[in-house]
């Protein structure tokens, strides 16, 4: 069931896609934010949740499949249900010279679906970006299993992937800082991802980055690392390029990056000698062949303020190791739905501060759901309370 609305564009045409009730959510975080210059379109088995979303194009998928009550953190009926309504996905595609798919992976809908997706944007043409998050360590393994296995699949898929675990936002905050406080940091990263390479394409500048600039570093080129920095006064540069190489919420460096976007906007006292500090401590952690394409802007409102954006692309997964842990080495669990037709990934890169003692499944899902609805099994940070 479609429900899309044109939408005309002067400069490349992008459109950001939500899968399932963690992607509804991030698009709902990023129209609220006043994210502008895409089309979004929020895509569930949940027609509820889709009554909810606040995009102007929403499209129920799997509609004879799920009847519209949810994937059941299923991933292999969020496939489906993706498979089954795959023409209405390449009619709310078309035309799209970028896309960027946000979901929470571990559930049904946007773990099963995204990979599809991304493969029917990847065949139209499309650049076609994904920035996902992986469930908490306390969800457990089997949540944990599932998300690792639709990201392998995703990979396949995308020409650039982010991953966001949530267990970074553990690392990041004080004991007392409050859960409203929390999930807006999850929010903000997976806001900043598309605004960030968004941006890069549509503002004007004095040095100017266009698609196809954006598209030479990001086409084919697997795990990617996004950050953006803001400083101000002495030294401003070097420590928003700092900021910007060390996403605190991402388990990505762009150590050894064979491609990398930069991106410096300031006032117009923007001096090209502090531009140059800050891109040589960029460019001595990637690759000495990287390509590197760079874009300067001013603003009048910036004042003393200098923003710094960076996207590495063409990255070592650093997670490839993390599932070896004793604690969340995967183990059969017959009664979960069987997801055969994604490979698992046998190996994943230990995670020094994820480390939980034992498994256990926090009840970290909303009270306020239907039977079968895909937001039951969507991480709380990831939805807002009604």
């Amino acid at each position: 069931m479609l429900n899309f609305v044109e939408e005309s564009t002067n400069s490349a045409n992008i459109k950001v896609i939500g899968v399932g009730g963690g992607g509804n959510n991030a698009v709902n975080v990023m129209i609220s934010s006043g994210v502008r210059g895409v089309e979004y379109i929020a895509v569930n088995t949940d027609k509820q949740a889709l009554d909810n979303s606040k995009a102007e194009n929403t499209l129920q998928i799997g509609t004879k499949l799920t009847k519209g009550l949810g994937a059941g953190a299923n991933p292999e009926k969020g496939k489906k249900a993706a498979e089954e309504s795959a023409d209405e996905i390449s009619k709310a595609i078309e035309g799209a010279d970028m896309v960027f798919i946000t979901a929470g992976m571990g559930g049904g809908t946007g773990t099963g679906a995204a990979p599809v997706i991304a493969q029917i944007a990847k065949n139209a043409g499309a650049l076609t970006v994904a920035v996902v998050t992986k469930p908490f360590s306390f969800e457990g393994r089997v949540r944990m299993n599932k998300a690792e296995e639709g990201i392998a699949e995703l990979k396949k898929n995308v020409d650039t992937l982010i991953t966001i675990p949530n267990d970074k936002i553990l690392q990041i905050i004080e004991k007392r800082t409050s859960i409203t406080d929390a999930l807006s940091k999850a929010d903000d990263i997976l806001k900043q991802g598309i605004q960030s390479i968004s941006g890069l394409i549509s503002e004007a500048a004095l040095i100017n980055l266009d698609f196809a600039d954006v598209e030479a570093v990001m086409k084919d080129q697997g795990l990617a690392h996004m950050g953006m920095g803001t400083a101000s006064g002495e030294d401003r540069a070097i420590v928003a390029a700092k900021q910007a190489i060390e996403s605190p919420l991402l388990e990505t460096t762009i150590d050894g990056a064979k491609g990398v976007l930069i991106n410096v906007t300031g006032g117009s006292d923007l001096g090209l000698l502090e531009v140059s500090e800050a891109t040589d401590i960029i460019r001595q952690k990637c690759d000495p062949d990287a390509m590197i394409i760079f874009g300067a802007a001013t603003r009048d409102d910036f004042g003393d303020e200098i923003v710094i954006t960076v996207v590495a692309t063409g990255l070592q997964d650093a997670s490839d190791d993390f599932f070896n842990t004793p604690q969340l080495r995967r183990q059969p669990v017959s009664s979960t739905p069987k997801y055969n037709e994604i490979p698992r990934v046998s190996d994943t890169p230990k995670v020094e501060t994820v480390a939980p003692a034992e498994e256990t499944f926090a009840n970290s899902f909303d009270d306020n759901v239907t039977a079968g609805d895909d937001d039951m099994v969507i991480p709380t940070f990831l939805r807002r309370k009604k």
